[in-house]
């Protein structure tokens, strides 16, 4: 049985306090090459972007939740915004962003948490790294590290990318991370309008390729033993040449199968 917050919270904080030292002593010592400068000058071509509403109903869930959300994702875009990766370089969310606190200027959110939706200081910046990793997706960076989240905890609404495409954090070693393994230069954009979530990857010279991401094998399926409902889809990718139309590639990247935290209208 794992160790979670309520069984038993002394080994519980215990093993987060290891798992953050982990992840400092890898920033501190490691051999790796973190992006970390940035510059309000955009690079001269746009190689993707995406947007995600701000505001959602959730049935209940306190809107209280969804409006402090909008301020965690201000002050995390505010570190982020402009970042130059550079041949060879890596990103790392958390190493730029650092820990959100009340300190800081961040509010108690929504997180998921043990496949429950509970409160938490800095809540709601899932929503910026699901942007980053469905823009690198479209673009030649690698994705290094991407947590899924274990569970599907709220009915679609409003969805405009395919479901099991998101990325979860949690303060540090949940990370989500880029690598850019190319000879060009990148840079990620991402800023907060009225309504929208914003997130942009520019490069310095052109990109020769555009990616299409698809999904198949969508299905929800029942569990007749537990009775548990789950939701199942492949996601898959096709690069095709800017020059000439053609296909380059297409292969699957990953597979998802989550439990749901509602019951599904159509089960197979």
């Amino acid at each position: 049985m794992p160790i979670t917050r309520n069984s038993n919270p002394l080994l519980y904080h215990t093993a987060v306090w290891s798992h953050r030292v982990k992840r400092w002593l890898s920033w501190v010592i490691g051999s790796h090459r973190y992006a970390s400068t940035r510059t309000n000058e955009p690079l001269p071509h746009k190689v993707t972007d995406h947007k995600s509403i701000l505001i959602r109903v959730l049935k209940g869930v306190d809107p209280t939740f969804q409006y402090n959300k909008v301020n965690n994702l201000k002050l995390a875009c505010a570190k982020v915004n402009g970042i130059i990766l550079k041949p060879g370089q890596k990103f790392s969310f958390w190493k730029l962003v650092g820990e959100p606190t009340e300190k800081k200027g961040y509010l108690p959110g929504l997180v998921l948490s043990g496949g429950e939706a509970v409160c938490g200081i800095g809540g709601g910046l899932c929503q910026m790294a699901n942007i980053l990793h469905w823009m690198a997706l479209h673009s030649p960076l690698d994705v290094i590290e991407r947590h899924h989240h274990s569970f599907d905890m709220f009915p679609d609404s409003g969805r405009v990318i395919p479901f099991g495409t998101g990325a979860s954090l949690f303060y540090n070693y949940i990370d989500f991370g880029l690598q850019n393994k190319t000879k060009n230069t990148f840079q990620i954009l991402m800023w907060v309008d009225d309504k929208y979530l914003h997130g942009e990857i520019r490069s310095q010279k052109p990109v020769p390729v555009s990616y299409h991401i698809s999904e198949r094998d969508h299905a929800f399926v029942k569990d007749i033993t537990s009775g548990k409902h789950f939701r199942k889809n492949a996601i898959w990718r096709k690069t095709v040449s800017k020059k000439t139309g053609k296909t380059v590639s297409e292969n699957e990247l990953f597979r998802n199968f989550s439990e749901t935290k509602y019951t599904p209208a159509d089960v197979l």
